[in-house]
């Protein structure tokens, strides 16, 4: 998480939401990502999306099984629609996100039965400093 949380940072220092993911596979990062929403000018540029597409190419394969995502805001339902679709097998995450979660918050489509995978979800890792860096992010934004 602390990889997930300096890629937020980077965020911030690019005027992005600072929110930061990485994709990590048998003890190693394979995947990293931070917003570039505004950069981009492209509503998917997510960190999660990002940190998912670099670890596809990093290993070769679009199915991603074996492999960890960590994420400083609990993912979107975009998000967490594609770590079902990437076969991801864990995702960690830090904050929860009352507005647009969608791995238990308001909707849980990591672990929906009704779909083809399930992803274990565990939240709360580091939730004091990346919630911080939010929090540092939009009072700055609001002066």
């Amino acid at each position: 998480m602390a990889e997930a949380l300096a890629e937020a940072r980077r965020a911030a220092g690019e005027g992005e939401v600072p929110i930061g993911a990485v994709v990590a596979f048998e003890g190693r990062v394979v995947g990293r990502g931070r917003n570039a929403r505004e950069r981009l000018a492209d509503p998917t540029a997510h960190a999660e999306i990002l940190a998912l597409q670099e670890a596809a190419r990093a290993l070769g394969r679009w199915r991603l099984t074996g492999a960890t995502l960590y994420a400083t805001l609990e993912p979107c339902p975009m998000c967490a629609g594609a770590l079902v679709n990437a076969r991801i097998d864990r995702l960690v995450y830090a904050v929860a996100d009352p507005k647009a979660g969608a791995a238990g918050t308001l909707f849980d489509i990591p672990r929906d039965a009704r779909l083809n995978h399930r992803v274990q979800v565990e939240a709360g890792v580091l939730a004091e400093e990346c919630g911080q860096v939010l929090t540092d992010f939009f009072r700055a934004r609001r002066k």
